[in-house]
């Protein structure tokens, strides 16, 4: 079989296949690409426009943001305390546990509030989203908003992006306050460290630009998160699997795009310090 498959008939059909196979997949890439283009255009063309659906955004707010408050406050709590106690030991060494305080505060206000939150919101907000609008594509349900004179684009994913842009942000201050707290109770029960005291060492280093970073990065996730489940669900197919395969997607894609635009950001603000 393999000396048919290297045989110098069969060679030239191998090659033209996967030539034509690797074209295909360049064309797709760039369909996509420009449908991707075309969508965040779209949003931006329609989200300012009126009429305005504030009912449905501030539902959609709700979805996000008060449903999420459970999860966020475990996991926001459980960073802070492990965070604090991990690092303890390695301050020991040098006998420097007094930093403990402002190396907690730096890493959580920083890095891990915004990303550990834009993280969970990927995988419990943008596979709804995902879930949702697939759904709703295969039952053809936004046909039928299409036909009855409703944009569908208008009142299904504007009102979704704008709810995680703004309500993101918002989760990212409530985990950083959270973790703090994790952290403070590791130091509490360690040193004695008054919950005064605490505080004071916790704002001593941050600057301005630490928390404009933070909030930059929030709202750049949470419009990711939007984005990303919107797009997977409104152009999904082929019935019950591509209502999965959204929800798949939107998770996958938005915590690979979290990444990145994590480390463009603190580049960027690196320039700045």
């Amino acid at each position: 079989m393999d000396s048919l498959d290297t045989s110098p008939e069969t060679q030239p059909t191998v090659r033209r296949t996967r030539v034509a196979g690797f074209k295909k997949s360049l064309t797709d890439f760039f369909i996509s690409l420009y449908r991707i283009n075309q969508f965040i255009l779209r949003f931006f063309k329609e989200a300012f426009m009126p009429p305005y659906e504030f009912k449905e955004i501030v539902r959609q707010c709700y979805e996000v943001g008060v449903r999420s408050f459970t999860l966020i406050t475990l996991t926001g709590f459980i960073v802070g305390l492990i965070f604090t106690k991990q690092s303890r030991p390695s301050l020991e060494a040098f006998g420097a546990t007094s930093w403990l305080p402002s190396l907690v505060s730096i890493a959580i206000m920083r890095a891990l509030a915004p990303l550990v939150t834009a993280l969970i919101a990927a995988g419990k907000v943008g596979s709804s989203i995902g879930a949702e609008l697939g759904s709703m594509r295969v039952t053809e349900q936004i046909d039928a908003m299409e036909v009855s004179g409703t944009n569908p684009f208008k009142y299904l994913v504007c009102t979704r992006v704008l709810a995680t842009t703004l309500t993101i942000p918002i989760l990212a201050t409530y985990t950083g306050f959270i973790a703090l707290i994790g952290g403070f109770l590791n130091v509490y029960v360690n040193e004695g460290t008054s919950y005064r005291s605490f505080m004071g060492q916790v704002f001593d280093p941050l600057t301005f630009i630490d928390f404009e970073a933070s909030l930059i990065k929030s709202i750049v996730f949470g419009f990711t998160i939007g984005i990303v489940g919107s797009y997977q669900g409104y152009y999904s197919n082929k019935g019950t699997e591509g209502v999965g395969k959204a929800a798949n997607g939107a998770v996958v894609t938005a915590m690979f795009l979290i990444f990145i635009e994590e480390i463009t950001i603190v580049q960027i603000t690196s320039w700045f310090r």
